[in-house]
């Protein structure tokens, strides 16, 4: 009898132990829901709206960095952040929509000015095919030679670097100097004496030195460095480097090399050419002063005209063909003969010249120089050529005439219509 009290006693007890752990424990058995025990699917498609919820969380995220219009500061708030922090932050990202949208728009617009000068330089290589096939009616000597019959004294512009695998014809008056000034620093065929290095700068190469020939390697050297494959390794260069050269309106060149080497006192040309010019078409009775000073000191220099007179007298055509700064351009770089990839010119020379360095691949170590224009322009033709008589201003035009069309100049009717 007391063995069951005792029983009874402590399975009454139990009861309530269980029943305070029920109490105790009800909101965690709440929670569990008997159906999602019972649905094995439940599983997954909570899953699947717990990755709904979490690829909306990223692609808001991923929206608000790309759109300014949703602020990230109101999708995940931080601490101690208020209206203004949201409206600097607007403010930021909008400046950095900004700068984005302006830089593409750069890109646009170089782009479209790059595809504008490509578009003019195949004109320009495509009107030179044209005039040196004949096409355009223009008969000129050594239209029609191959680069083979081109003696090697006629070869003397073509400067050649090795290292960039580049060709620049030269041409005097054409802004030679400075394209010599990058010849150099690419090609690093002359030391500074301040560094003991090759030049790097254009701008610090002396432009006395520039023309000094023996630092440039051009054509007409292959035959003392190469002999009998001097003409292989030509062609082969000629075949496989990139060559441009940089054009003028041959009366302007004509103009501008006139006032460099006559408009003040030259020794070298005075007496080569200056005292020539006065004797033969001056009228000069006494002698003439030994001395470029001196004669330009006694009021004694040669006029345009008889420099005119000069260039026309068949004479002086047996005797030379032309020193290089009044030379045809077709005969300093023989443009049937070289198929250059790239003609620039003097009246867009800013623009050429940025050009030319990038599709040469040169940019990022060397860049043009910039100085001082040459001051000579179209519109001085008129008032250099008012004193020269018709018939020699139409005979001066035949003799450049191949230059005007094979680059692309118009026929200077303000000079040959007056």
């Amino acid at each position: 009898m007391g063995t069951w009290r005792g029983l009874r006693t402590a399975f009454i007890l139990g009861s309530l132990v269980m029943i305070l752990l029920i109490i105790v424990y009800w909101d965690d058995i709440g929670g569990l829901r008997l159906d999602q025990l019972q649905d094995p699917k439940h599983k997954s498609s909570s899953t699947s709206r717990s990755y709904s919820r979490f690829t909306s969380r990223t692609q808001i995220s991923s929206s608000s960095t790309v759109n300014t219009t949703t602020s990230r500061t109101t999708l995940v708030p931080e601490e101690g952040g208020g209206a203004g922090d949201e409206h600097e932050e607007e403010g930021r990202r909008s400046k950095q929509i900004q700068k984005k949208e302006e830089t593409r728009e750069d890109k646009e617009e170089e782009s479209s000015h790059n595809t504008v000068r490509e578009r003019e330089q195949e004109m320009r290589k495509r009107r030179i095919t044209d005039t040196c096939s004949g096409r355009e009616g223009v008969e000129f000597p050594g239209r029609t030679r191959a680069f083979e019959q081109i003696p090697n004294r006629e070869l003397d512009h073509l400067i050649v670097d090795d290292k960039h695998r580049i060709i620049y014809c030269y041409v005097p008056k054409v802004a030679c100097t400075n394209w010599k000034r990058v010849m150099v620093v690419l090609s690093q065929s002359l030391i500074s004496p301040s560094s003991g290095k090759p030049y790097t700068d254009p701008e610090a190469v002396p432009p006395d030195l520039v023309h000094n020939s023996s630092i440039h390697l051009t054509f007409a050297k292959f035959w003392r460095h190469y002999g009998s494959l001097s003409r292989h390794l030509m062609e082969l260069k000629l075949q496989h480097y990139t060559k441009f050269l940089f054009v003028r309106d041959p009366f302007v060149r004509l103009i501008s090399a006139f006032r460099n080497k006559f408009g003040r006192p030259n020794e070298d040309f005075y007496r080569q050419f200056g005292s020539v010019m006065m004797r033969r078409y001056g009228n000069v009775s006494e002698s003439l002063p030994e001395t470029a000073a001196e004669a330009f000191a006694a009021g004694i220099r040669p006029t345009f005209q008889q420099f005119i007179s000069y260039l026309l007298d068949p004479v002086t055509e047996r005797e030379s063909i032309f020193n290089e700064h009044w030379r045809q351009v077709y005969r300093l770089c023989h443009p049937c003969q070289v198929k250059y990839d790239f003609i620039g010119r003097l009246e867009t020379l800013e623009t050429d010249a940025e050009h030319l360095l990038k599709f040469l691949e040169v940019d990022d170590i060397v860049h043009f120089p910039s100085g001082a224009r040459n001051r000579t322009a179209t519109s001085w033709e008129r008032d250099w050529f008012s004193k020269i008589p018709m018939r020699m201003r139409r005979e001066l035009y035949q003799l450049y005439e191949p230059d005007f069309r094979l680059f692309g100049y118009p026929k200077p009717d303000s000079v040959l219509l007056q």
